[in-house]
Formats: C-alpha cells, structure tokens, sequence
C-alpha cells in the first residue's frame, strides 16, 4: 500500500468512527489527559517518503518513530531536533502533545521543527497545511497549530520536518556554581538543568570549541543528568523569572524530585506520593504556570487549572471538530452539546 492509499484508508476510518483515539507508539499515553476507552484507535503509516539533504528537509509517515527517523537522517550527518523522551515515540505522537526536548534552549521549540502536516478531518478528509521549503510563508498556520493538540484537531498522517547539520560533538559538563551565571558565562549553551545543587550543561559543536567554551565557564565534564523518574510525573511551565523561588519551595517541601531547564522556564518532577506531586501543581499555579501531568497520579486530571488560553481552543475545536469526536478527554475542552440539546 502506497503511503496516499495508506492516508486514505486513516481518513475513511476518522470518518467512520464515532469517536477516535489517535495512537502512536503509547509512549505519552499518560500526558493530559485520559484517551477515550471506548473510542477506534487509529494509526498513522510509518515511513520515510522522502529526503533531501541539501535542502535540510525530510518527509515522513507521522506513525514513523523518532528513532528510525534519526537513523536515516545520521547517515547525511543531519537531524531534527523532535527530542522525546523515549526515541520509539513517533513523529506524530511527539508532535501532537507538543513535548519540547531539553536542547529547546539551542534549538528552539518543538513547533519550529515543523514545515508542512497533512491530517485527516473529524469528517475524513485529508489537508494539507505548510510548505515544503523553510521560507513557506503561504497561508495559516496549521502545522505549529496542530503541535500540541493532542489529536483533538485532526490525525496527522505526514509531516515535513527542518532537518539541521549534526553537532560533531556532544558533552555534558557540571559546575557547582549559581545556574544563572553560568548560563551568562557560556555561549548558546543547549541545555542548562539545575536540581538545585549542580548545574549540568550540554555544549555541542565543533569539538575544539566546545572544549573552550567549557574552560571559559569553568565546566567540569561528566556523564549526562537523568531526568527525575517515578512512579508520578509531571511537568511545569513557569515564567522563567518565577523559576528560583518555584524550586526552592520544592525543596523545602520535600517529597519531590526536579530539575529545571534554566532560561525556559520548564521544570521536571517526579514523586513517589501523587499528593507530593499535587501539591507541586497548585505551587506552579501560584508561580502564574501551571503543570502537565505526564504519568501515574491517577486521581490528578491531566491540567488541574483552566489554561489561559481556554476559550481561543474551544473556539479552534469547534471549528475543526464540532462533533467532539477526535479524542476526547485529552484536552480541558468543553463537551459538545448532543443532537436537541441546547436553545
């Protein structure tokens, strides 16, 4: 079956269904909020379409993992920074719940990363949005929209990605030293993570100058952070400036694990209590963030507080989905009103 077949037969089955639980390698099944139980799991295909490495993009089946994807792109020395957590994610499950990978701070977030999607509709057809070319400026922008709405806008079936030259080298480095001089004393650093005692960085580049950034910011080497793990995760968006007095509430509170990325704003927690990490979210909230559970904590809902863009997403949903069949539940939307219901 040729990959159009292949999307086809995805869009007939949106349509078809009653409601529709978008399925990719179950890697981020637990974020947000729960899939429908009683809803068809649909899958996108899974294949490299095409590639061109002068022009530093490559087209794919959304159901094609990130891991395969890199492997492909490693032999023409390139990437695209998608970044998960677990490299058998696929492509449209990474993109769909919109999870930036922690080299964001060099690399930007994960919807720059993306040129074109196509998808198929509530009511079965397939569209196409983005251009094939880095500097497509034509029309709305439906990939970055699509990025992050959890399959409730439609089932991204091919994407086209930006693909970027492979650092040559990468190194993580630790200093003991405040996170915010450090960032100040490196040069576009990618990722800079504090746990509240160390402050690991991972500098990438050419080999000779990665090794001089880190003697100019006085960074020891050492082996890559592990993120928290636990039973019971969560991740929380804050204003960066609200960062420092977020985690050292934390810890002297006790009961969490964290780290966080200097200069986003994103913090990592992990608990072995769900009520520790409870109470971490209603933290993030006061902070003016707010906090995505990623695993366990099965009696915490996916966002706990109305998003401050709430009423613009109801209003996109209904738009592209007025039926509310497209994954329900994933995201803090509004139930559509049955057939009578209503004035």
């Amino acid at each position: 079956m040729d990959l159009i077949e292949a999307e086809r037969t995805v869009a007939d089955a949106v349509r078809e269904a009653r409601r529709v639980d978008p399925v990719g390698s179950g890697m981020h099944r637990e974020v947000g909020g729960p899939p429908p139980r009683d809803a068809v799991a649909i899958s996108a295909p899974a294949r490299i379409v095409s590639y061109e490495p002068a022009d530093l993009t490559v087209c794919a089946g959304a159901g094609t993992t990130v891991d395969a994807l890199d492997a492909v792109l490693a032999e023409a020395g390139q990437e695209s920074a998608l970044d998960p957590r677990d490299p058998n994610a696929t492509i449209g499950g990474t993109l769909a719940v919109g999870l930036s990978g922690i080299r964001r701070l060099r690399v930007g977030p994960l919807r720059d990363q993306v040129l074109e999607v196509r998808f198929a509709t509530a009511d079965g057809r397939l569209v196409r949005g983005g251009g094939p070319t880095v500097k497509n400026v034509t029309g709305y922008d439906l990939p970055r929209l699509l990025v992050g709405s959890f399959g409730t806008l439609g089932v991204i079936t091919r994407v086209i990605l930006r693909c970027r030259p492979r650092p040559e080298c990468r190194a993580w480095y630790a200093s003991d030293a405040d996170p915010a001089a450090v960032r100040a004393g490196t040069f576009r650093p990618s990722t800079i993570l504090w746990d509240g005692s160390t402050t690991s960085v991972l500098l990438e580049g050419n080999p000779d100058d990665v090794e001089a950034e880190a003697r100019r910011g006085g960074l020891e080497p050492s082996e890559a952070p592990a993120l928290p793990d636990g039973e019971h995760r969560g991740r929380a968006s804050l204003p960066p400036n609200e960062l420092g007095g977020f985690a050292t509430g934390l810890t002297a509170s006790g009961g969490v694990r964290w780290s966080a990325e200097i200069g986003i704003g994103t913090v990592h927690l992990a608990a072995d209590d769900p009520l520790a990490l409870a109470s971490a979210r209603d933290d993030a909230a006061r902070a003016g963030g707010w906090m995505l559970r990623e695993a366990g904590a099965p009696d915490l809902d996916g966002f706990g507080v109305e998003l401050p863009n709430a009423a613009l997403m109801a209003s996109v949903h209904e738009a592209f989905d007025p039926g509310g069949k497209l994954a329900p539940g994933r995201l803090p939307l509004p139930e559509p009103l049955e057939e009578g219901d209503g004035s």
